[in-house]
């Protein structure tokens, strides 16, 4: 064969530079999970109308959109090409930041936040999916780690970033992600491989817009329960109208050759126990992260950087008790290290409903609380995963692992609400304490609720023991 006639071959991805390009929008979309709460406040400020249940929004509107699109995002980066489906995700992300940055009212910041969660729901699963392309064998394993460090960064830098953009004021939360992104993108565009997709089906693209209904209706109701009360005619019509979405989803997923949620993931061991306690446990996780920056910056008068410096030791907590836990499962099991995480964050809530008072009181009250929640997390969620992950065939990870993310997503916009109905409205420095004790409590209940569902599932101890594994199986969250 004449060699001018043949192919040139394709010269091998750089893997370093894939892995920095993706690492910004993983960074990206990450840190916009948690950095949005350490400002609020300040979006509070700036829209003098708003009030508490129609802030809360800003961060349900970007879960919600964000959980319910994840898998369907995933499956349509596979049937055509990730490259293109991560450069779409980064640049409709980096609009959706620019428009958030300039919303002239809560409602179209609320709009714009959505665009962000659609760019964030396609350049997330794409991500992994071009590292792992650029990655030889060998390295894959290390390469995942890499990965979700990134993830990891972005939640633990969240808060503490959240106060220092603040400090400029709170539009440059999400101004910042403009110049980053579009560089990213740039480079991207001549950088990253392009891997051959799959050409299968669609994914239930009408079973997402189903779940983003049915959750967003749920939120609704509980956030207006505490303006209209319980029995309110609109809070009972948006629980009903909830129901029969939910049971329209179940059909949806239950014909569809490509559903959302498959239910043979459901039969898989420990998956379904797992799902659930992703849930529930970060419907606490959700609860307790807006209660502490609502406290710190509401009641106690600090500024949005001494806020998310006083968060960071928790985060950092996490990482630190995964490796730690690793041991722990193979002596004492999975299900058993589940629930001691969810009574140990738990215990660190009670301790914050025991201990701080209306007068600031750090490292006896609000540090003590959030070190110990710390751990609980870092016992919880790299171990559930694992444990949910486990039981899955091969062809069925990506999906499993992306349905048990699409599942912490949907808690933590519940936790919201849940947090916004107890507290209520108070009018008083003594009220406000005794309201965000009884959220205190009932977070604490939700997450020992969480960890005696953890308790369900039965494995054998080696199959998490390796820390490193368990991260691995945590890269699409």
């Amino acid at each position: 064969m004449n060699s001018s006639t043949m192919t040139p071959a394709r010269p091998a991805p750089d893997f370093r530079g894939v892995l920095g390009i993706v690492s910004v929008g993983v960074l990206l979309s990450s840190l916009d999970l948690f950095i949005v709460n350490v400002a609020l406040p300040d979006i509070s400020a700036g829209f003098a109308e708003s009030k508490l249940s129609g802030l809360s929004w800003v961060l349900n509107a970007y879960a919600i959109v964000f959980a319910a699109l994840l898998v369907p995002a995933g499956r349509l980066g596979d049937r055509g090409s990730i490259r293109r489906t991560f450069l779409l995700g980064l640049t409709v992300f980096v609009v959706g930041s620019a428009l958030c940055a300039i919303a002239w009212d809560v409602g179209s910041l609320v709009m714009f936040r959505v665009i962000q969660a659609v760019g964030g729901a396609l350049l997330t699963p794409a991500s992994l999916g071009l590292v792992l392309a650029a990655s030889p064998p060998q390295k894959r394993a290390m390469a995942v780690r890499l990965w979700v460090a990134f993830a990891g960064i972005g939640a633990a830098l969240g808060p503490v970033l959240g106060g220092v953009l603040v400090e400029f004021g709170w539009r440059w939360v999400f101004l910042v992600n403009v110049p980053i992104g579009l560089a990213a993108v740039v480079v991207g565009m001549r950088k990253l491989p392009s891997p051959p997709g799959d050409a299968g089906k669609l994914p239930d693209l009408l079973g997402a817009a189903l779940l983003v209904a049915t959750i967003a209706t749920l939120v609704f109701g509980l956030v207006q329960s505490e303006e209209w009360g319980w029995s309110a005619s609109g809070v009972l019509l948006a629980f009903a109208a909830a129901a029969i979405l939910a049971v329209a989803f179940v059909a949806s997923s239950a014909c569809h050759h490509s559903p959302v949620v498959d239910p043979a993931l459901l039969r898989a061991p420990n998956f379904a126990a797992m799902a659930g306690n992703a849930v529930l446990f970060n419907i606490a996780f959700g609860a307790m992260l807006l209660s502490v920056v609502l406290w710190a910056q509401h009641v106690w008068g600090w500024s949005a950087l001494r806020t998310g410096l006083a968060i960071a030791p928790g985060p950092l907590m996490v990482p630190i008790v995964a490796v730690l836990a690793g041991r722990l499962i193979g002596r004492i099991g999975a299900g058993t290290v589940i629930a001691i995480g969810g009574v140990t964050f738990g215990a660190g809530m009670v301790w914050w409903a025991q201990a701080i008072t209306v007068q600031p009181n750090y490292v006896g009250g609000l540090l003590g609380g959030m070190v110990v929640g710390g751990i609980g997390i870092g016992l919880t969620l790299p171990t559930a995963f694992a444990a949910g992950t486990s039981g899955l065939p091969p062809q069925r990870f990506a999906t499993g692992s992306a349905v048990l993310s699409m599942a912490r997503q949907i808690g933590l916009a519940v936790g919201v609400a849940v947090l916004i109905a107890v507290l209520g409205s108070p009018a008083t420095p003594q009220a406000t304490l005794e309201a965000f004790q009884r959220g205190w409590y009932v977070t604490a209940a939700v997450a020992v609720v969480a960890g005696l569902v953890g308790m369900a599932t039965r494995m054998p101890h080696t199959v998490v023991a390796q820390p490193a594994e368990a991260t691995e199986r945590a890269a699409i969250s």
